[in-house]
């Protein structure tokens, strides 16, 4: 199975946040880059518009 494509993002945050978030997620034992994409899943999953439905109008 083929690798997935992947893009990169740039964020440009306060460098105190960048600093408290990178001790945060260490103190977890996890990294900042799964951390964020499991909240970027997490809200694209709970924001994603959903497709109408088909069938009869009422």
């Amino acid at each position: 199975m083929p690798e997935p494509r992947l893009k990169r993002m740039n964020l440009n945050v306060e460098a105190s946040l960048h600093d408290a978030f990178k001790a945060t997620t260490a103190a977890q034992g996890k990294n900042m880059t799964d951390v964020l994409l499991e909240f970027i899943e997490q809200y694209v999953h709970k924001h994603l518009p959903q497709p109408l439905k088909k069938g009869r109008r009422g």
